[in-house]
């Protein structure tokens, strides 16, 4: 390997790609950084701004679904410090904040703030909870999900938020929490192909086909070879395409259809705090 973790780091900050689609770009440019940042923005996806985790220093990501299992809400409460992020009245606050989420199903974050809890609005009281920390709070980030099924899954330590919404109830539920974390772990940016917007799917198509010309592949079968490689891309960057992490031998499309022909999932979101 010609570069290190550094360079990926580096190269995810200078660009707002993911860290695997950085990852990927510098072994193409064999290490050089120069190359790897054309590369990058060459592909100039939409994706890969998607993918890439917000710009936040510290705090705490919550995700949590109602009772009914039929409604899902994830939020980001920013801190300065991580020793305040670990705090447990921070943590707490956030709590209190996600669990209003839920109580009052807001659907945008400028809802969530207006929302009334002990007498304030949630907008005001993350502002006093600034005199007591000590340290800025943003109230950065929220989204709600419904349907027939959402799973939530926050990986420990708080910096990783998952849900994902199915279009019918699930029998096992350690089924949907499989797929919550299959999105924490693997980054997914859309459900499937279709998921994606068709002038996306070109771009990634006309880059493929100009890669294996400039490689010097027959012209006759070039379409064929970067067809090859958009399959490839549909199964890194959607999810139901994705290997299925536990398995390795299977989609996540056949793990839900081997547990129930017909489900499958219709939404998800994933926040991360960290690199």
């Amino acid at each position: 390997m010609s570069f290190t973790t550094a360079d990926v780091v580096k190269l995810r900050k200078v660009s707002g790609a993911g860290m695997m689609d950085c990852k990927n770009a510098l072994a193409e440019a064999d290490g050089n950084f120069e190359r790897a940042l054309e590369i990058i923005r060459e592909k100039g996806k939409l994706i890969a701004n998607k993918r890439a985790d917000r710009d936040a220093a510290e705090g705490v990501a919550l995700s949590k679904v109602t009772e009914d299992g039929k409604f899902g809400a994830l939020v980001v409460l920013n801190c300065e410090t991580d020793f305040v992020a670990k705090n447990e009245s921070f943590v707490a606050f956030a709590e209190s904040i996600l669990n209003a989420a839920l109580e009052n199903k807001v659907e945008s974050l400028e809802a969530l703030k207006a929302v009334e809890l002990n007498g304030k609005s949630i907008d005001a009281l993350v502002t006093e909870q600034t005199g007591v920390t000590g340290e800025k709070l943003d109230l950065s980030y929220f989204k709600s999900l419904t349907g027939e099924a959402v799973v939530s899954y926050i990986h420990p330590g708080n910096k990783l938020a998952t849900m994902v919404s199915f279009n019918k109830a699930i029998a096992d539920v350690q089924v949907g929490k499989d797929v919550a974390m299959q999105i924490a772990a693997m980054a997914p940016v859309a459900v499937d192909e279709k998921s994606i917007p068709q002038a996306e799917i070109d771009k990634e198509l006309a880059f493929a086909k100009e890669k294996y010309r400039n490689e010097g592949k027959p012209e006759e079968m070039i379409e064929k070879i970067a067809l090859g490689s958009l399959n490839k891309w549909y199964k890194d960057v959607t999810l139901l395409n994705q290997t299925y992490v536990k398995d390795g031998k299977i989609s996540i499309k056949d793990f839900l259809k081997q547990n129930d022909p017909q489900l499958t999932v219709t939404a998800f979101d994933r926040y991360s705090l960290t690199v």
